[in-house]
């Protein structure tokens, strides 16, 4: 069988940059000082949390937006506009329900001005090769998951493209179909049954990435930054029992679940010891996660003395995505420790099982007031003032200064479904009014 390995850089992106403006002037950076090549002959999968910026990442390389600062190079020159070489598949489909699966999977070919006769040879070559032979005339409607995302495959490949950029295109697909889909689709990479030259996943499955890519991106978030970039030797087809698969799969775990490890890394490449630079002080992003799902994370660690994250990852069947929000917000109130890719409860953790309704909100809300920034400026704005009670926009304002206003919004939810549960403050919907506890009468 014949594998492919890396040679000439087909993308490269310098000092990338991409920030929107909000409407007040606040500049919202997404991602800051990317640097990345993506080579001919390489999967290259990229992986962070929710908010890292990967699908936009993946965009800015399409051409489909530009970088606010920094420069994206194309077989060495600069990429202005579409980029000539790339095709997408997305996570939805994003097939055209009027036309058949020969009319959408010619799409892209017809946007490039391919005459008619070879428009249809190419279309029909590529649905022969991914496996829908029988359906060319079907309509979507008539299809199943698996088979609308094998025209979505097929769409992109006709075209030929240099780079196939998959935006998590099995994650809209139940286990098994997804499963069968990725490793045909691996199948035709290393028989070179496909035309692109290289790939690149955007993913949120840590195990997914492990089989499929022979590099491994991970990005940070706030702003979003490259934090890993690492090869995979392991020689393909890959087995998830095996030491060395489970062994990256925990490193990389190791790396999601542990953000100080790029600011050691920053510190240690761009700090000057002449000139020292400060750290900026980082916006503390709370996971939108309710106390429910903390308090039962919890409580599936009692009488585990360190678990494996990844294999808890696996009982619960949740994805990194799903998971790493529970675990980042059982963190920060400090419920857990994490090392190394394991998880153990901590003493107040312990204390947080033990201890009956009243008990659980006590100690949350001492925690909430000791480590959760926003929760005390919420705080700290009610004890203010005469009347006890805040808009909601006040604290909106502030938050849009750090973050968009639809997360702004995803933040105060969050501060107030955790001030709620720990009876620190109120809150009014209908009157958009936080108010202290012992405000509520007065309504």
């Amino acid at each position: 069988m014949a594998i492919k390995t890396a040679t000439e850089h087909l993308i490269a992106l310098e000092g990338v940059t991409k920030s929107y403006q909000q409407p007040n002037g606040q500049q919202i950076v997404i991602l800051e000082n990317i640097n990345l090549e993506l080579r001919s002959g390489e999967i290259v999968a990229l992986l962070g949390p929710s908010g890292s910026g990967k699908s936009t990442l993946m965009r800015m390389i399409a051409g489909l937006i530009p970088p606010s600062k920094g420069k994206i190079l194309y077989h060495n020159r600069p990429l202005i506009g579409l980029n000539p070489g790339v095709a997408i598949v997305f996570q939805s489909f994003a097939l055209y329900p009027w036309l058949t699966v020969l009319e959408n999977v010619e799409l892209g070919l017809k946007a490039k001005g391919e005459p008619s006769d070879g428009r249809r040879q190419k279309a029909l070559r590529m649905i022969d090769i991914i496996g829908l032979d029988g359906f060319e005339n079907a309509y979507p409607k008539e299809l199943s998951g698996g088979m609308r995302q094998r025209v979505g495959f097929a769409r992109a490949l006709a075209v030929e493209p240099e780079l196939l950029c998959m935006d998590e295109p099995f994650s809209a697909l139940d286990v098994l179909t997804a499963e069968n889909l990725r490793f045909e689709l691996l199948d035709l990479w290393l028989e070179r049954r496909i035309p692109t030259q290289a790939i690149l996943i955007v993913t949120h499955g840590i195990e997914e990435a492990v089989i499929l890519a022979d590099r491994i991106i991970v990005l940070g978030r706030n702003p979003g930054r490259i934090r890993a970039d690492f090869p995979v030797t392991l020689p393909h087809y890959r087995d998830r029992k095996h030491p060395s698969f489970q062994a990256l799969v925990d490193q990389v775990y190791k790396i999601i679940t542990n953000p100080d490890l790029e600011e050691i890394e920053t510190q240690s490449t761009t700090v000057s010891p002449q000139e020292p630079t400060p750290e900026p002080i980082k916006y503390q992003f709370l996971p939108s996660v309710r106390i429910g799902s903390i308090a039962g994370l919890v409580e599936l660690l009692e009488d585990r003395p360190k678990t494996d994250l990844y294999r808890l990852g696996q009982e619960l069947q949740l994805e990194v995505d799903d998971i790493l929000p529970i675990v980042e917000a059982a963190k920060l109130m400090n419920f857990v420790d994490l090392a190394e890719g394991d998880i153990s409860l901590t003493r107040i953790g312990q204390e947080f099982i033990a201890g009956g309704i009243d008990q659980r909100k006590d100690i949350v809300k001492t925690q909430l007031l000791e480590h959760i920034r926003l929760v005390q400026q919420i705080s700290r704005l009610l004890q203010a003032k005469r009347n006890q009670r805040i808009p909601e926009e006040l604290v909106l304002d502030i938050l849009e200064s750090h973050v968009s206003p639809e997360e702004a919004q995803q933040q105060l939810k969050t501060a107030i479904d955790w001030g709620r549960y720990a009876e620190i403050y109120s809150y009014d919907e209908p009157s958009g009014q936080i108010f202290l506890e012992d405000q509520a009468q007065s309504v």
